[in-house]
């Protein structure tokens, strides 16, 4: 047996995949102990790891949270220092009692990766989105709003180099913090055909495809049964308050012979949307893998979660990326015929992507193309399998 520690961030893009992982190393009588935030803790409980709470660890959010998610680079790299240094004393003792065998950690959470680098311990880095290396990173195209804010807050980043060097973090550049090479362990959640320029990793990546629950493994794909036609909407987790884009979609779509789900989040209110028609349904959270079995089209914002479980599923979409990152998910998509990138977000926009995919056959043909390689892929098993491997080198 052998004790493992996990990582992650407090989103749940990052953390849901690793849950089965986690539940499968347990299964094979390993310690796993997951640092995390208190919203994950029943999963990771239930995946039967012990939990840490990291939230006294990590500063507050910004008030402008949402408009700096995956635009402002500078403010992501001043939390992960800040969050290293607060958990520094803490990691210290925990590292002692907990002596373990590896670290794993989400390749957003660099402060494990600082962790294991700092006490010498076997690591792997868990890549929920596709994998980028130097090759692969020029897919990112950012707007020229997001360049201007990168190079603004260069000088805030060099002082927070500073600071790390100063508690004895040996780091050269943030580059070497944010890249992995390929000499870094990596857990891919995605597969080799899907991910761009797979020759560019080395054997150390490993391509386990979604991490997918028993549960949802049992979810039959029922599109072709349903009498209408069911169109799903979802701007995710964090950037999903959008409600003129909702209401942009109820006019896109009140008119079709179609069912229409919007998960709109928890936290978005909806009772300041306009009138709905009666073949919408707006809930704030879904059971978001068995509504897409059951779905013919995806509009979605292009998180690397929710498009691996569309594509799971053998579902179509419809692309709306908010930031860089869901825009190079979005464009590899486009590249596999398995979607059609919205051009406006407007209703006349909306019903012509709809209508797009769910005119055209060979949308569907590629998403089962792609299902059926997702679902022959390793898994959980076979990243279980990896970490191990890398443990016992």
């Amino acid at each position: 047996m052998s004790n493992i520690m996990f990582f992650s961030i407090p989103a749940h893009g990052h953390t849901n995949p690793t849950i089965r992982v986690v539940a499968e190393l347990v299964e094979k009588g390993h310690r796993v102990r997951y640092y995390s935030f208190e919203e994950f803790r029943e999963k990771i409980e239930g995946a039967g790891a012990e939990f840490v709470d990291c939230a006294p660890y990590q500063p507050p959010a910004p008030e402008d949270l949402d408009e700096k998610v995956g635009k402002d680079f500078a403010s992501l790299i001043e939390m992960v220092v800040d969050t290293t240094v607060k958990m520094d004393g803490m990691m210290a003792k925990e590292i002692e009692d907990f002596k373990p065998d590896c670290i794993v950690a989400d390749s957003v959470c660099f402060w494990g990766k600082l962790f294991a680098q700092r006490y010498h311990i076997p690591f792997v880095c868990s890549t929920t989105t596709m994998a980028f290396n130097k090759y692969t990173a020029k897919l990112m195209k950012q707007g020229f709003s997001e360049m201007i804010t990168m190079l603004k807050g260069m000088h805030r980043i060099n002082e927070k180099m500073e600071v790390l060097r100063n508690h004895g973090y040996q780091v050269d550049n943030f580059i070497s913090i944010i890249q992995n090479d390929n000499e870094t362990n990596t857990v891919v959640y995605t597969t080799k055909m899907f991910q761009p320029m797979v020759e560019t990793f080395s054997e150390k990546y490993c391509f386990i495809g979604p991490s997918i629950s028993k549960e949802a493994e049992s979810y039959s794909v029922e599109q072709a049964l349903a009498e209408k036609k069911q169109i799903y909407i979802s701007l995710g987790t964090v950037l999903n308050k959008n409600i003129t884009f909702y209401e942009e979609c109820v006019e896109a779509l009140k008119d079709m012979d179609c069912r229409v789900i919007i998960s709109a989040g928890k936290d978005t209110d909806i009772s300041t949307m306009k009138k709905v028609p009666e073949n919408f349904d707006i809930q704030p959270y879904v059971n978001q893998l068995q509504v897409l079995s059951a779905t013919d089209v995806f509009i979605t914002h292009c998180g690397m979660n929710s498009v691996s479980e569309s594509l799971y599923m053998g579902v179509p979409m419809v692309l709306f990326p908010q930031h860089s990152e869901e825009a190079a998910v979005a464009t590899r998509v486009e590249q596999l015929k398995a979607g059609f990138r919205l051009k406006k977000d407007n209703a006349k926009h909306i019903k012509k992507a709809v209508s797009e995919v769910l005119g055209n056959a060979e949308y569907k043909e590629n998403a089962r193309k792609l299902m059926c390689d997702f679902r022959n892929s390793g898994g959980a098993k076979e990243a279980a399998a990896f970490i191990e491997n890398v443990m016992q080198r």
